[in-house]
């Protein structure tokens, strides 16, 4: 008989530890910083989401401040992260470059300071504010992605030098309707990225862009139906200036307002840089849209030319790496 219960207790053992994930489904998950919800922090949300989900997964985000450095991890996929409203519902954090490593005493460096980290793929937020608010004291990312197909709309990103990196080659990430500020560099990266309808606000005399597209790729930024903006006093800004020799960044239909130089590009004190960097315009407006001043280098696009960049164009994958 006592074999018999122990055996018992065994399977119970094995079917409880075998049990499926409560949160194994299509349901939505809701947050709440006030406790009002099943979970009071976004994380402690992403941590019960399945591995690898075939299906749609929604985590809705109630109005607060919500102060984690979030990570959603590369074996995520078919996360929906959407805010109760992008002015109230807030992810904030404060790190930046030079703040010292207890364990090492060096300085924690640009690329651990992000707010959010999107490492998986098919991820996707909605009316959401992403914040670095650290004190001008160095880099300080709000949003560092990694995964590819990932779309960002009516997001606010908030931050000063380097708000938004998009930290991987080859990979794809679309924003629209979005607003983005920073001081310097603060769109960089070698992502393909398309920013679609989205205010671009410019903090500080500085540059925009810095993007380190890879030699080969095609497509860096698109910014389309874009329009750039500045805070009061800024009248100095650059379109953009190449963190890696082959940077790709266009501006087409775009606003521009009158804080941008009329040279529009810089070279990042590389003359070599010139021949490589890929630095294009297309049927803008506003005063930073003169072009008689541009850089020699950069270049204004026929119609013909605009009109094969198309979302499909630039996101279409590139194969050739498979040698066949």
């Amino acid at each position: 008989m006592k074999k018999i219960i122990i055996t018992l207790l065994a399977i119970i053992c094995a079917v409880t530890a075998n049990a499926a994930n409560p949160y194994d489904n299509p349901d939505t998950l809701f947050v709440a910083r006030d406790g009002t919800a099943e979970f009071r922090t976004i994380g402690e949300a992403v941590e019960v989401c399945r591995a690898f989900m075939e299906y749609h997964k929604v985590i809705y985000v109630k109005n607060g401040i919500y102060k984690e450095k979030l990570i959603i991890p590369s074996w995520l996929t078919n996360i929906e992260i959407c805010g109760e409203s992008k002015e109230n519902t807030i992810i904030t954090y404060d790190d930046h470059a030079n703040i010292r490593l207890p364990e090492t005493n060096k300085p924690m460096g640009t690329f651990r300071t992000y707010t959010v980290k999107v490492e998986g793929s098919d991820i996707t937020f909605k009316n959401i504010t992403i914040e670095n608010n650290a004190a001008k004291l160095g880099q300080a990312v709000a949003l560092h992605t990694e995964g590819d197909r990932l779309v960002f709309i009516g997001c606010r990103f908030l931050g000063n030098q380097d708000t938004i990196y998009t930290g991987v080659g080859n990979t794809r990430v679309y924003f629209k309707d979005c607003y983005i500020e920073g001081t310097t560099d603060f769109i960089f990266g070698p992502s393909t990225a398309w920013f679609e309808g989205c205010t671009i606000h410019s903090k500080a005399n500085s540059y925009v862009t810095a993007a380190s597209t890879p030699q080969g790729v095609p497509y860096g930024y698109v910014f389309n139906h874009c329009r750039l903006t500045a805070a009061p006093g800024v009248t100095k800004v650059y379109l953009g200036r190449p963190w890696r020799p082959y940077a790709y960044t266009l501006f087409m239909n775009c606003e521009l307002g009158s804080h941008i130089v009329p040279v529009g590009w810089h070279n990042w004190n590389n003359t070599d840089n010139e021949k490589t960097a890929r630095y294009l315009e297309y049927n803008n407006t506003g005063e930073g849209a003169k072009t008689p001043e541009r850089a020699p280098w950069s270049k204004q696009l026929t119609k013909k030319e605009a009109a094969q960049v198309t979302l499909a164009n630039v996101f279409k994958q590139d194969t050739s790496w498979t040698m066949e």
